[in-house]
């Protein structure tokens, strides 16, 4: 079956960074995309970034230039460098995976960005 297991969140101060990082199972890694998207409180969830099977990338405008999607083959690891962070990005983060036609998330981590 499928897993989708995150890791990396914690508290940072402004300015502070942040990897976050995803290991996915029960699919080819290969041949699917993968994304990050955040919730915070009150807010719905948002897509963050995305990176699809030719390693192309896109990312929500607030975190342009500050956050870094990439993904390893060898190890079925997706990643979310996140630098410059600033008190708005708070939230619980999520990776997911689109694989026979089943949108599959993981647990989430906290990621709270405060002095």
């Amino acid at each position: 079956q499928v897993q989708l297991v995150e890791s990396g969140g914690g508290l940072v101060e402004p300015g502070g960074s942040l990897r976050l990082s995803c290991v996915a199972s029960g699919f080819t890694f290969r041949d699917n995309g993968m994304t990050w998207y955040r919730q915070a409180p009150g807010k719905e969830r948002e897509m963050v970034a995305t990176i699809g099977v030719t390693d192309a990338t896109r990312y929500t405008d607030a975190v342009k230039d500050r956050f870094t999607i990439s993904r390893d083959l060898d190890t079925g690891t997706a990643y979310l460098q996140m630098n410059n962070m600033k008190p708005e990005d708070t939230g619980v983060y999520y990776c997911s995976a689109f694989w026979s036609r089943t949108r599959y998330w993981g647990q989430g981590t906290q990621v709270t960005v405060s002095s």
